[in-house]
């Protein structure tokens, strides 16, 4: 229960955000929950109705009191205590088309208990005598807000279409039309200037304290260790207001769900009221500030404490590529004509990391919490940690370190080279394809987690993936293929932290694959050149080749080298410095290799692209005068599209 307790010591840490109006999905005071309502009604303190209006689709988040029940509500009938649906507050729903039970009778009783109360509010008693007039849809059709068809029931849909549609209905969404409309009230007293009780702390406060009068059943709370009233249910509307997966659920007391083990669910799991109230009010309030959502699927990192830190930076720190993260802004424009530099890009994350240190303390308690869907009224935590504030902060920048983290030159397109890490989803989209099955992504980002969290190795079918897929080039488009070599690259220098790869061309290193890649790259180069002497636009054999290369690079590599004769020939007529250096070249590579090596066919590893990707960087800058009026055709086309 470590993650109710911390999620609990989070609300308590941020009360001052309760309700804050700037907050897209607010941090909820207890018994409360948000719907989303289409129409607010005025009245006056003695009741009576003044207006009316439509409620834009920008202001539609509402705060509103709830039980346990009706907060978690997914069928049956069990109105809310204050602001509801029609069916619930509209003692005339049935006289206009209403289809469904009315449950007028019982939420007015609920509504009148709490009136008669001492926690009473007179604002809420206000709304009490309104209601009970019982005329709530005949005054919205006055005020011009609810339309009725030619047998005096509310309109569905509207059949007009040359006629401008009336808000209302701009406003409803799905089946049902305007008898679906959440009701929220306006209680105008002279000299209040809060009118609103969905954002009357005053109210909140009534009914947190009349809420709590009601409840009994005192036991020992698990994540607090102290006896209080016990929890009956727990919250849903986690994600999303529309989400009804719970965290905590044990209504299966027909099933096998805790028989044979405990005669009740309390003796599973006993959790107080407050405490589950506050806790999932405050995953619901993080997961939309600092969450990262992809379907179902929601991963949030946050400080218990919440000492300062900007929530994008935890989101960002876990799911962008390098240079978002220290740009903050999804990357500017290049630096220079080459790109974001290693040094750049290093110097910017120790000062982005130096500067969140000085703000989260080296001992505050920072916690990653991924959940998901395990059916549709069941959630699950797939992923859990808790760290210190410098953990955190160090495994971040390890994963982003340009030395030893995940780290290689990424070409993301034309106006995004760096060196840095790729992003979990771009590792995703390298590994299988941008077209990939959701929950396949999903589960992708999920594994690399502990890699980041944990230092954890990446997985080997994840790194092998990602080499099959940079290693072929056929049928991709030049942009999409070097981000993939970037990626593929990256993690494969990270799976073997222990070999020590380099960024730059290491010419004592003499591994097999390492300098197979450096002789497809000088292959590739030297009929690049040939071709663009020749105004060719065409790909060069190597790299239409490159796929069975990375199978067979021994019989594969005779193959290429016979077919390079012509353009040599073509070379030495019009570059011939510079066929004369590559040719160089190509014979100190291969008086490198074992005779062993050279000469087996075994099937290359990810190492071959390191070699070819380093290589290829260093024939690229390198400043030969037979070369200077040429153009690497590698260069072509990286634009993004």
């Amino acid at each position: 229960m470590s993650w109710i307790e911390k999620l609990h010591k989070t609300y308590e840490n941020n009360v001052a955000h309760i309700g804050d109006r700037n907050d897209k999905t607010p941090l909820l005071p207890i018994c409360h929950t948000t719907q989303n309502a289409q129409v607010t009604i005025v009245i006056d303190v003695s009741g009576n109705f003044l207006r009316a209006s439509v409620v834009p689709k920008i202001e539609a988040r509402t705060i509103i009191p709830a039980t346990e029940a009706s907060s978690g509500r997914t069928s049956g009938y069990i109105p809310h205590p204050l602001f509801d649906k029609l069916q619930y507050v509209a003692g005339d729903y049935s006289k206009y088309g209403g289809k469904k039970p009315s449950e007028f009778k019982e939420y007015c009783e609920n509504l009148a208990a709490w009136c008669s109360s001492r926690h009473m509010h007179p604002k809420v008693r206000s709304v009490l005598a309104y209601i009970r007039n019982g005329q709530m849809i005949q005054d919205l059709v006055s005020a011009n807000v609810f339309h009725l068809d030619e047998n005096g029931a509310l309109l569905e849909k509207w059949p007009g279409k040359n006629i401008e549609t009336p808000e209302i209905f701009k406003v409803l969404q799905g089946e049902g039309g305007q008898v679906e409309s959440f009701i929220r009230f306006s209680v105008e007293i002279p000299g209040d200037p809060n009118s609103a009780l969905w954002n009357d702390s005053t109210v909140w406060e009534c009914w947190e304290s009349y809420y709590a009068s009601m409840k009994s059943g005192e036991g020992l709370c698990y994540v607090t260790g102290e006896k209080m009233i016990m929890a009956d249910q727990h919250p849903a509307k986690v994600r999303n207001s529309g989400d009804k997966a719970k965290l905590i659920s044990s209504n299966d007391i027909s099933g096998y769900t805790f028989r044979g083990r405990f005669t009740s669910a309390e003796e599973a799991c006993g959790v107080g009221f407050e405490v589950t109230q506050k806790a999932h009010s405050a995953l619901r309030w993080l997961i939309a500030r600092q969450g990262w959502r992809d379907g179902e699927q929601a991963i949030v990192a946050w400080a218990v404490s919440d000492p300062g830190v900007p929530g994008k930076f935890y989101r960002e720190s876990l799911f962008s590529d390098t240079l978002s993260l220290i740009s903050g802004d999804g990357g500017a424009s290049p630096i220079g004509q080459l790109g974001y530099t290693a040094q750049e890009i290093g110097t910017a994350l120790s000062k982005l990391i130096k500067g969140y240190s000085a703000k989260l303390g080296a001992i505050d308690d920072v916690v990653v919490m991924a959940i998901d869907s395990a059916t549709a009224g069941r959630m699950a935590i797939r992923f859990y940690r808790e760290l210190t504030g410098s953990e955190f902060l160090n495994r971040v920048q390890s994963w982003h370190n340009i030395d030893n983290g995940c780290t290689w030159l990424q070409r993301f397109g034309k106006d995004r080279v760096f060196v840095g890490a790729p992003a979990p989803r771009d590792i995703a989209e390298a590994a299988y394809g941008r077209r990939l099955d959701d929950e396949l992504r999903k589960s992708t980002v999920e594994r690399l987690l502990p890699c980041i969290i944990d230092g954890a190795a990446i997985p080997r079918d994840l790194v092998e993936s990602c080499v099959r897929r940079a290693s072929s080039r056929n049928g991709i488009e030049a942009w999409e293929w070097e981000k993939a070599l970037g990626i593929a690259c990256a993690l494969y220098k990270h799976r073997y932290n222990e070999r020590r790869y380099a960024m730059a061309l290491n010419r004592d290193r003499k591994t097999r694959d390492y300098l197979y890649g450096r002789l497809l790259a000088l292959a590739e180069r030297l009929e690049g050149i040939a071709l663009n002497v020749a105004d060719e636009k065409r790909e060069t054999n190597a790299g239409k080749l490159m796929q069975r290369f990375a199978e067979r690079p021994y019989s594969t590599w005779l193959t290429i080298e016979t077919s390079l004769t012509p353009y040599k020939v073509r070379l030495r007529a019009k570059r011939p410095g510079f066929l004369h250096n590559v040719e160089k070249e190509i014979d100190e590579v291969a008086c490198s290799f074992g005779e062993e090596d050279f000469l087996s066919d075994r099937q290359l590893t990810g190492e071959f692209l390191l070699g070819y990707h380093c290589q290829r960087a260093a024939l690229r800058f390198k400043a030969d005068q037979d070369a200077t009026n040429s153009v690497d055709t590698e260069d072509e086309n990286l634009e993004h599209k």
